[in-house]
């Protein structure tokens, strides 16, 4: 399981089992940390950070994207809901050793910020 190999040991095929179930626990427990990229789009696209929390509770796993990122050493997996003003977006995030890290932000459909 990935999230037991220390950090740079993960192997491509070593998905994370129930990942949908532990992007919800860190979520809710505030364990993650948003990535420079995702907090440079979070305000060219007017998302909250409480708009990224509330998908991530409450969103939908997007399994035919993940992918595994070198770059993190870890697979990346998109969850895809509504905002609480029904905006919908797609969340990319992966997994370190210790938090989830969320990737980048993606608002989806014409929306106006």
């Amino acid at each position: 399981m990935v999230t037991e190999l220390p950090y740079g040991m993960a192997k491509i095929d070593d998905k994370i089992p129930n990942v949908l179930r532990l992007i919800r626990q860190r979520a809710h427990n505030g364990n993650f940390v948003i990535l420079a990229h995702a907090q440079v789009r979070q305000v060219e696209r007017n998302i909250s950070v409480v708009d990224i929390v509330f998908v991530l509770k409450n969103g939908d796993r997007e399994p035919e994207r993940d992918e595994f990122k070198e770059d993190f050493q870890s697979w990346k997996s998109t969850i895809k809901g509504q905002t609480l003003d029904n905006r919908t977006l797609r969340i990319a995030v992966a997994f370190d050793e210790n938090e989830m890290l969320i990737i980048t932000v993606i608002p989806l459909g014409k929306q106006r910020f």
